[in-house]
C-alpha cells in the first residue's frame, strides 16, 4: 500500500517524504476529534435537551472532515475494486434510517438518528482511504489506544476520589462536567457503587475495557520497542481492575468468549503469551482487587477514604507486570518462537489451544462459580459472579425486552420504526412496567428502527467486511496480519458485548467500531470488480459530488439544530428567572421555527402559553397552544408528555370530554401507566354522571363502559404480573388505587349493579376510615351490600363509629335507583 500524495502543498515527513497539507490536516483533525468525543455524555443516542448539543457538533466536525477528505483524495477516488465498492455499500446504511422517516415513531428521534448514521458512514469513509496509508494507520491506531488509556486512568481517579482533579482537566471542554465533577462517573444503584468512567453505564464501560485490554495484550506481544512493551503491560492490570469494579456480569461472561476466538488468530506462540499475560493480570487485580475496592466505596458511601494507598496498590503491580512483560519479551518469546516452530507449522496447530482454553474457562468458571473462590473477589463482585444464571433479574427482564421488541417488529416488519423507536414506543409493547429507553440488544434495537430491509443491509455490510477480513488476514504474512489486527478485536469485542445491550447507543462507540471496520475494510482480501466499472472521472465526479453535498447539508442542519438547542435551553432559563412573558417566549419561537416538533422546544411553549391562558383566559393563548400540540403530535404520536399537555388545556377550558377523549384513545399507547388509567376512570365516571344527570341513558352507558374497561384493564394486569417470574422484577407500581375502585365501584352501581360493585368496592375498605376517599368507598359499599341483601356488620360498626350520619347517607344510596 502506497502513501497517497494530493495537491501542491505539502508537508515532510521525518524521511523527507511529502504529504499533503490536506492529507495532514485530516489526520491532526481526526485525533482532536477522537479525544474530544468520550468526554461528551450527550453522545448517547437516549437523547434529551440537555445532551444533545454534542451529537450536532460531533455530526458538524464530521462533515468538516469530510471536505478535507475530499480535498485530500479526490483523486484517488475510484470504483475498481471490492474495497472501493463499500465506500458505496456504506452509505447504504443512512440511507435506510431516511426511509424509516416515513414510518417513524418520532420524528425527532428519527432525524437525529439518520444524522448519526451519516457520521458513522463518513468515518466509514474517510477510515477506509486514511488507514490504507501505514504511517496515517499507525497514527490513528496510537491515537485510539492512548484515548483508551486516557479514558481508564481517568475512571480510576475517580474511583479513588479525585474525580473533581481530572475533571478539571476536561471540564474546559465537556459539558459532562457539573459543579466540579464528571456527571455519573461512578454510578450508584442497588448494588453500590459501579464504576462508569466517561460512558456513564457500567456495563458499556465493560465492554470498552473487554476490548482495550486484549488491544493491550496484542500490542505488547507485537511491539518490538521495550518502553512500548513496558506501556502496554502497565494498563493491563487497571483494565482488569477496572471491569471488575463495573460490576458487569455481562463483560465477565463474554470476555472468555471473545479471548477464545481471538487465539483462533494466533499462532501457537502467540497464543501462549496471551494466556500468560492474562493470567499474571488476573492475578495481579485479584491481589489488589479488595483493598482498592473498598477504599473506592469509602469514598463514594461517605467515608473518608485514602487514594494515595489506592495508587500505590495499582502502581506496585503495574509496574512490576510491565517488568515481567519486558523480560518475557527480550527473553522468553524468541525462545518460545523457536521451540514452537514444528508445532505451527502443523494443520490446524492454532486449534489446541483454544480448546484447552474453552476446557479451563469451564474449570474457573465452576470454581468461582461453585466454591469459596469466589471470596477471594471483593463482596459485592462475588456476590455479582454468584448471581450469574438464568433465573436472575437482569436475563430475565433482557428476555422481556426482546420478546416486546418483536412485537414491534411484527408491527413495524419492513422499514422499522424509525431511529429512537424504542424510546418512543416501548410502552405500548411492554409486558410489565419497566422502564427502559433502550432495548439493551443492538440487534433487537436495530431492528426495531430499521425492520428486516435495514437490517438485512446492515449485516450483509458487516457480514461482507469480516469474511473478507479474514479471508486477507489468512494469506497475509505476519506483519501486515498485525498491522490492522487492533481493528478486528475492538469492532468484535463490542459488537459481540452488543448482543446483550446498547453500546452502540452511544455515538463514541459507534464511531470507533465505523473507524475499526474501516481498518479491517483496508487489510481485506480485495478483488478487482469489473462488471460495474465506469470512467475514473465520472465517478470521481459523481462520488465527490454527493460526498461535497451531503456534508455541506450535514453542516446545515448541525448549526440550524444548535441554534435550536441553545435557543431552547435559553427559554427554559429564563422561564425560571424571568416574568416577561415575550422575553422568554421569543427564544422559544427561534427554535420551533427551525424544529416545529421539537419535543422539549413544544412542551416549555406549551407551559408558556398554558400560563398564559390560566391568567388571563384569552382564547388567543388557547388556540395557540392548540395548534402547537395537536401539530407536534403529528409528529410525536407517542409522547405522553405532550398528550398530558393537551388533557392539562382542555381541563382548563372546561373541555372535559375532549381530555376524556385523549385518555380514551392513547390508552393502549400506556398500557401499564397506573395513573393514565386512573384519570381515564376518574374522568369515565364524572362525565357518565352528568350524562345520567341529563337523562342520556346511551351516553351514560357508554362512559361507563369505558371506565369500568379501564379498570378491568388494570385487574388483568396486577393479574399479569403476579406470573412474572420470580426472580424477574415488577418495574414501576401497578396496582388499583382507591380512586379507581371508588369511581368503577360507583360506576356498576348505577348501572344497576349493587352485587358487582359491592365486590369491587370490598377492595378499597381501609382500616383508616377518617379519610375522605376511604370513607366514601366504605359508603357505597355498605350502600351496594344493602341493595344487594347484603351485609358487613364489621365495616359498618365501623363507619357509624367515625361519623353516625354516615347510617342515614347509606339508606338514602341504597334506595337510590338508576
Amino acid at each position: 500500500m502506497s502513501n497517497p500524495v494530493y495537491g501542491k502543498k505539502a508537508a515532510t515527513s521525518r524521511n523527507g517524504e511529502k504529504l499533503p497539507a490536506a492529507f495532514m490536516l485530516l489526520i491532526i483533525g481526526l485525533i482532536l476529534f477522537l479525544v474530544w468525543a468520550p468526554f461528551q455524555a450527550g453522545l448517547f443516542n437516549g437523547l434529551v435537551i440537555d445532551f444533545e448539543k454534542p451529537i450536532y457538533w460531533a455530526v458538524l466536525v464530521g462533515s468538516v472532515l469530510l471536505l478535507v477528505w475530499v480535498a485530500a483524495y479526490f483523486k484517488n477516488i475510484k470504483l475498481e475494486n471490492q474495497r472501493d465498492w463499500t465506500a458505496i455499500f456504506v452509505l447504504l446504511i443512512p440511507i435506510t434510517y431516511i426511509i424509516t422517516l416515513i414510518s417513524a415513531a418520532s420524528q425527532y428521534f428519527a432525524s437525529n438518528m439518520v444524522l448519526i448514521q451519516c457520521l458513522y458512514a463518513f468515518m466509514f469513509i474517510m477510515g477506509l482511504y486514511l488507514l490504507q496509508n501505514k504511517k496515517a494507520n499507525r497514527v490513528v491506531e496510537t491515537t485510539i489506544i492512548a484515548v483508551g488509556y486516557i479514558i481508564v486512568l481517568f475512571g480510576l481517579f475517580n474511583w479513588l476520589g479525585q474525580g473533581r482533579t481530572v475533571s478539571a482537566l476536561v471540564g474546559w471542554f465537556s459539558g459532562t462536567v457539573v459543579k466540579g465533577q464528571y456527571t455519573q462517573a461512578i454510578w450508584i444503584d442497588a448494588n453500590g457503587p459501579r464504576l462508569a468512567s466517561v460512558f456513564q453505564y457500567p456495563n458499556t464501560y465493560a465492554a470498552f475495557l473487554m476490548a482495550f485490554f486484549f488491544v493491550a495484550v496484542f500490542a505488547i506481544t507485537r511491539s518490538k520497542k521495550w518502553y512500548e512493551q513496558a506501556i502496554h503491560a502497565f494498563m493491563l492490570v487497571p483494565m482488569v481492575l477496572s471491569l471488575l469494579l463495573t460490576l458487569s456480569r455481562g463483560g465477565l461472561v463474554f470476555l472468555p468468549v471473545v479471548f477464545i476466538v481471538l487465539l483462533l488468530f494466533l499462532k501457537p506462540a502467540k497464543q501462549i503469551l496471551w494466556i500468560v499475560y492474562c493470567l499474571l493480570a488476573g492475578v495481579g487485580t485479584l491481589a489488589i482487587a479488595k483493598p482498592v475496592t473498598d477504599l473506592g466505596q469509602q469514598f463514594h458511601l461517605g467515608k473518608i477514604g485514602d487514594p494515595a494507598k489506592g495508587w500505590l496498590y495499582i502502581l506496585a503491580v503495574s509496574l512490576l507486570l510491565s517488568l515481567l512483560a519486558w523480560l518475557i519479551q527480550r527473553f522468553v518469546a524468541p525462545r518460545l518462537e523457536k521451540a514452537t516452530s514444528k508445532w505451527t507449522a502443523k494443520k490446524l496447530a492454532n486449534l489446541w489451544l483454544p480448546v484447552v482454553s474453552v476446557a479451563a474457562v469451564g474449570v474457573l468458571v465452576a470454581l468461582f462459580l461453585g466454591t469459596n473462590l469466589k471470596h477471594v473477589l471483593p463482596g459485592n463482585i462475588g456476590e455479582r459472579l454468584e448471581n450469574i444464571n438464568m433465573q436472575q433479574h437482569s436475563f430475565l427482564e433482557r428476555m422481556t425486552f426482546y420478546k416486546d421488541a418483536v412485537k414491534v417488529i411484527k408491527d413495524y416488519p419492513v422499514i422499522g420504526a424509525g431511529g429512537g423507536a424504542w424510546a418512543s414506543i416501548y410502552e405500548k409493547y411492554q409486558n410489565n412496567p419497566y422502564t427502559s429507553r433502550q432495548a439493551h440488544s443492538f440487534v433487537m434495537q436495530y431492528l426495531v428502527e430499521v425492520g428486516l430491509l435495514g437490517f438485512i443491509i446492515f449485516m450483509a455490510f458487516l457480514l461482507f467486511i469480516f469474511y473478507k477480513y479474514v479471508r486477507g488476514y489468512m494469506k497475509a504474512g505476519e506483519q501486515d496480519r498485525e498491522s490492522y489486527f487492533v481493528y478486528f478485536i475492538i469492532v468484535f469485542s463490542i459488537l459481540i458485548h452488543s448482543l446483550m445491550d446498547f453500546n452502540m447507543s452511544y455515538v463514541f462507540i459507534g464511531m470507533i467500531v465505523f473507524l475499526g471496520l474501516a481498518g479491517m475494510a483496508a487489510a481485506m482480501d480485495n478483488r478487482p470488480v469489473t462488471k460495474f466499472t465506469l470512467k475514473s472521472g465520472t465517478i470521481r465526479g459523481l462520488y465527490t459530488s454527493l460526498m461535497v453535498l451531503a456534508s455541506l447539508v450535514l453542516i446545515f442542519m448541525s448549526i440550524r439544530f444548535i441554534q435550536a438547542s441553545q435557543d431552547i435551553l435559553k427559554g427554559r432559563t429564563l422561564m425560571a428567572t424571568s416574568s416577561n412573558f415575550q422575553e422568554i417566549k421569543a427564544p422559544l419561537d427561534k427554535a420551533l421555527k427551525i424544529r416545529s416538533g421539537h419535543p422539549d422546544g413544544v412542551l416549555n411553549m406549551s407551559v408558556l402559553l398554558k400560563a398564559g391562558f390560566d391568567q388571563t383566559k384569552e382564547d388567543g393563548f388557547y388556540n395557540e397552544e392548540y395548534n402547537l400540540l395537536t401539530n407536534a403530535l403529528k409528529k410525536e404520536p407517542f409522547n405522553k408528555n405532550m398528550y398530558n399537555q393537551l388533557i392539562k388545556l382542555y381541563e382548563a377550558k372546561g373541555e372535559f370530554d375532549k381530555a376524556y377523549a385523549v385518555l380514551r384513545d392513547n390508552a393502549d399507547r400506556f398500557a401499564w401507566d397506573m395513573s393514565w388509567y386512573e384519570k381515564l376512570i376518574v374522568q369515565s365516571y364524572e362525565l357518565g354522571y352528568q350524562k345520567l344527570g341529563q337523562q342520556d341513558v346511551a351516553q351514560k352507558e357508554k362512559y361507563f363502559k369505558t371506565g369500568l374497561d379501564a379498570y378491568q384493564h388494570v385487574v388483568d394486569g396486577v393479574a399479569h404480573l403476579k406470573t412474572l417470574p420470580k426472580g424477574q422484577l415488577q418495574g414501576n407500581p401497578f396496582e388499583l388505587t382507591q380512586l379507581m375502585i371508588l369511581n368503577a365501584g360507583k360506576m356498576q352501581y348505577m348501572l344497576n349493579e349493587p352485587a358487582k360493585a359491592s365486590e369491587i368496592l370490598k377492595l378499597g375498605i381501609k382500616d383508616d376510615l377518617t379519610d375522605a376517599t376511604n370513607k366514601e368507598i366504605a359508603r357505597w359499599y355498605l350502600g351496594a351490600l344493602q341493595k344487594a341483601g347484603g351485609s358487613d356488620q364489621a365495616v359498618y360498626d365501623k363507619l357509624i363509629k367515625v361519623d353516625p350520619s354516615e347510617k342515614d347517607s347509606i339508606s338514602q344510596l341504597a334506595g337510590l335507583s338508576f
